[in-house]
């Protein structure tokens, strides 16, 4: 395993994190296809053993029994010192006012039940999931500011929005001499790269750490292109993310094939080998929900794509919607 410092930090993470949105109570969440508590664990263990330090999770997942299923694995398999922990808030919690959003009120109330379901006294990561339209990013990012002066999480991050909303969110932090956010949790595959237009050249001129989530597409750049899982069926939000633009895709998921045929490899290398050389990616969000996901993840670590590889990935692409914000 390598492993690099988040953004402009002095914390090192494994150059794979582990995406917690596959485990949980499948009764209390819309994604059936989540693995249990006993189905969990393994994987959870399997990261671990591999060498993946970074697991990230959110208050959200299966109504907060992904943090539960985490905090628990951990605590019995890992040293928490060499565990850097991340959740996330904003989606609703609970019926009635103030029940999601990221006013002050809902982000003290939710960083305690966070880390009462995760079993311990700090994350080292702490993510608005989304940007909140009808709070001030002012009464945010102080919230936020306040959650790691008081020793509840290490460093703050954030997820899925527009480059111009992150850069205020940066701007507005240090014009108060407020804690800034460290890292973006954005969208980012071969077959959706709008995130190189703005929010990737911002990452790296501001240094911050860019871990995106589906670095696979959510299984689509694995597979066959009539091929389906129980996911696929199932997965509402991957209908809606992907298959509007599913004829073009088609071309870059058939690129994908033809590259790791010649290579003899599983496509998921090669698919996660182009997202690790983007600048500036720092950590891809991996869900796995089988041993052989985490297997394949590692392997692509070791695979250096040529020049003439990654423009024939590239060459199909055309403009996507905005998709993943609110």
């Amino acid at each position: 395993m390598e492993y690099v410092k988040l953004g402009n930090t002095g914390m090192d993470v494994s150059r794979l994190c582990l995406g917690c949105m596959s485990f949980g109570v499948a009764e209390r969440w819309h994604h059936p296809w989540v693995l249990d508590e006993e189905r969990s664990r393994p994987i959870i263990k399997k990261a671990l053993d591999v060498g993946i330090n970074f697991f990230d999770t959110a208050n959200v997942y299966a109504d907060g029994t992904s943090e539960e299923i985490v905090g628990r694995a951990l605590k019995e398999y890992a040293n928490r010192d060499e565990i850097i922990l991340a959740t996330k808030v904003f989606s609703r919690m609970h019926e009635g006012p103030n029940g999601a959003g990221l006013s002050r009120k809902a982000i003290m109330s939710e960083i305690d039940k966070s880390l009462k379901r995760l079993g311990t006294d700090y994350v080292d990561l702490y993510q608005i999931h989304r940007w909140d339209y009808n709070t001030p990013i002012e009464e945010t990012m102080e919230a936020m500011h306040d959650v790691v002066k008081a020793g509840k999480a290490r460093y703050i991050g954030a997820s899925a929005m527009y480059a111009w909303q992150f850069l205020k969110a940066l701007h507005v932090a240090e014009k108060n001499g407020w804690t800034r956010f460290v890292s973006m949790q954005n969208h980012l595959n071969l077959i959706y790269r709008e995130e190189e237009r703005e929010m990737l050249p911002l990452c790296k001129e501001e240094k911050i750490a860019v871990i995106p989530y589906s670095p696979l597409a959510k299984g689509r750049l694995t597979r066959d292109w009539n091929e389906t899982t129980n996911r696929s069926e199932t997965d509402q939000v991957q209908k809606s993310q992907y298959d509007a633009t599913a004829n073009t895709d088609r071309l870059v998921v058939e690129r994908v094939a033809a590259i790791a045929e010649n290579r003899g490899v599983p496509r998921a290398h090669i698919a996660l080998a182009w997202l690790l050389q983007k600048q500036p990616v720092t950590a891809p969000i991996i869900g796995a929900t089988k041993m052989s996901h985490l297997e394949d993840a590692v392997a692509a670590l070791s695979i250096t794509l040529t020049s003439e590889e990654i423009a024939s990935l590239e060459e199909p692409y055309v403009p996507h919607p905005i998709i993943g914000f609110q």
